[in-house]
């Protein structure tokens, strides 16, 4: 393909560095992953696609993807788990490889608040920059499978270590060891504050997709969904505790999907007396998200 050819069909938003900049090679992902063939048919411009609104049809995708571009052999959720978009999910991993300069290896450590039971953070970065993840997760089911995940790709196993967190209301406490030390840490929070809310969320998104099943869902616990405060309260809660292991952890971040959150959490960081902040802008086709990043003292590197 022709470096003209290549910008017609590349990908609105993503990082320059995601291996999901342009569009989806499905004869090689399916020779790759041959589960994924049962899905794949044109779509209204004649073109191999998937049923997006079909949660099983993004499932297989999901694997083909990590397959093929990160070697990760054996990826799968269990019933109602979330079922993340793997090129958004990369453009975070590359986002926070930009803070720390890109640099690269087991020495760069990462914690993840809430890995899921897809441990979708993890496997990426240890397997795109060779980074070590301690995988932070409250519901045993999803720790127990987000173990598992990792058993199951040896390539990465030794990288990612997946810790039961054991109080709800907590991020760092409990999970961050006395003397332990991080260079980054990441988040992608609840961002409903109810039931009832993160239902009409998921209505919107079948629409949007022009999906026609009105019971369709694409899985998510209550954990992952939603909680009290919702988005803005989780991030509010996760600032205020940061403060005590600021001397711990270099960059503090988070994913924000709503926009009309960051005044106010900028000021909480303000009164926090973050020594920078910074909001990175992201983008995969229409929808709009953005990393807020806070460090309490200047991050030296090592040389």
């Amino acid at each position: 393909m022709s470096a003209s050819d290549m910008d017609k069909v590349r990908k609105a938003g993503l990082h320059p560095s995601n291996r999901f900049n342009t569009r989806y090679d499905f004869p090689q992902l399916v020779a790759g992953s041959p589960a994924l063939g049962a899905f794949v048919k044109p779509n209204a411009h004649g073109d191999d696609s998937i049923d997006y609104a079909d949660p099983l049809a993004v499932k297989a995708l999901n694997s083909a993807l990590l397959k093929s571009a990160y070697g990760v052999d054996h990826w799968d959720i269990p019933p109602g788990a979330l079922c993340p978009p793997i090129p958004g999910r990369s453009d975070y991993i590359h986002h926070l490889a930009d803070l720390i300069a890109l640099r690269r290896g087991a020495e760069v450590r990462v914690l993840d608040i809430g890995m899921g039971a897809c441990c979708i953070y993890p496997l990426i970065g240890a397997s795109e920059y060779g980074w070590s993840f301690v995988g932070a997760e409250i519901d045993p089911a999803s720790w127990r499978w987000a173990r598992k995940l990792v058993a199951a790709n040896p390539g990465v196993a030794g990288l990612i270590e997946c810790r039961l967190q054991k109080q709800a209301q907590q991020c760092f406490r409990g999970i961050i060891g006395k003397g332990e030390r991080f260079d980054l840490t990441m988040c992608n929070p609840p961002f409903h504050a109810s039931a009832a809310e993160a239902a009409a969320g998921t209505q919107r998104k079948l629409r949007n997709l022009g999906a026609k099943r009105t019971g369709l869902n694409f899985g998510g616990k209550s954990n992952e969904l939603w909680c009290e405060g919702g988005e803005l309260g989780f991030i509010r809660r996760m600032i205020a505790e940061s403060v005590e292991f600021s001397a711990q952890c270099g960059w503090f971040t988070t994913l924000v999907s709503k926009s009309e959150n960051l005044g106010p959490l900028e000021k909480t960081l303000r009164k926090a007396k973050a020594a920078e902040v910074r909001i990175i802008e992201m983008a995969q086709g229409q929808k709009k998200s953005r990393v807020l990043a806070w460090r309490f003292a200047e991050v030296r590197h090592p040389a």
